[in-house]
């Protein structure tokens, strides 16, 4: 029996994401006395796989078939159970992101197990097995007992701490081929976005609303997410009015982010979009608006035109690098 972990390459690489997961995956295998496994799809070098050592990945197995090179959900949902039921699963954990999102119901009714999507800290028990997930668009928190005898998770990304469990890893290749129909239809398209940092990746993200007024007035923004080594963000009526890009878009219909540190400015707060940024750790709102909603939920706040606060921050921020 084991804890398997989809670990998720990008381009041949693992990100932080992928650590998370270890780490998490690593506690609950501590739990049930059991060891940890990871699945990675698509070409990865043994260099790579061994990374997953440090967080406690007592083996690393791979499927590199050329059936499998374009994502496609249905058949990486058949690859991850067949390593499931070839190393006996109790746990399988992919992170609630798009692809882990469009694998974990598929594969949940593959193998007949109970799914928890979008959990943020290790179960309550194993035996039951309870988990907490929040709720209600973030309002509330639900606790979920798993009771099939296969238990499948999905972690939101910066939720769980990464913890170092150095381990010797056993590298094995996956025995798989994709038929098609399990790839038939056109292939999933993958939007890159080159040159800047990736919001799932970024711990601060600096993000905007229509409080802006236009897409020429982004580039205090772009400059303030510069001197934080930040990622740029916005709100969904400003991707939608074509301001800036779709997948700068966070909140409930857009990205689910979970930084260290998200600046809002010039965004009301409408529920849709806190839902989407609400397990960030610290939150800053700047709104001329005393009332707006992201108030309430901010940790900080300045009430103030952002055209005349948004500058004068992006100096004290510049004087504050230059001098330490």
């Amino acid at each position: 029996m084991a804890v398997i972990i989809y670990s998720e390459s990008f381009d041949g690489k693992f990100k932080k994401l992928n650590f998370e997961l270890a780490s998490y995956g690593f506690a609950i295998a501590q739990m049930l006395n059991t060891e940890l496994v990871s699945i990675t799809i698509g070409d990865i070098s043994t260099e790579e796989l061994q990374k997953l050592g440090t967080y406690g990945v007592k083996k690393a197995i791979y499927a590199k078939d050329a059936s499998l090179a374009g994502f496609s959900a249905q058949a990486y949902s058949a690859a991850v159970e067949a390593a499931s039921k070839q190393l006996g699963a109790d746990v399988i954990i992919l992170s609630n992101n798009p692809n882990g999102k469009a694998i974990a119901p598929r594969l949940a009714v593959r193998i007949d197990g109970s799914l928890a999507a979008g959990v943020t800290d290790l179960p309550e028990s194993v035996q039951p097995f309870v988990v907490c997930k929040r709720a209600y668009s973030g309002k509330a928190f639900a606790h979920t007992t798993l009771n099939k005898p296969v238990k499948l998770l999905t972690l939101n990304q910066n939720s769980y701490k990464l913890a170092e469990n150095p381990t010797a890893v056993e590298i094995a290749e996956l025995n798989f081929s994709a038929n098609s129909e399990m790839t038939k239809g056109k292939p999933t398209e993958t939007v890159k976005n080159s040159g800047k940092l990736s919001l799932s990746d970024a711990d601060v993200i600096v993000s905007a609303g229509r409080g802006l007024k236009g897409s020429e007035n982004w580039g205090m923004i772009e400059e303030m997410a510069n001197i934080l080594g930040a990622a740029t963000a916005c709100s969904r009526p400003v991707a939608d009015l074509g301001w800036r890009p779709h997948h700068e878009h966070v909140g409930q219909t857009g990205k689910v982010i979970a930084p260290d540190l998200y600046i809002a400015i010039g965004i009301s707060g409408a529920v849709q979009h806190l839902a989407g940024v609400n397990s960030s750790k610290v939150m800053v709102a700047i709104n001329t608006d005393a009332d707006a909603p992201f108030f309430e939920a901010a940790t900080y706040g300045i009430v103030g035109d952002a055209f005349e606060v948004v500058p004068k921050l992006n100096a004290a921020l510049k004087a504050f690098k230059e001098n330490n």
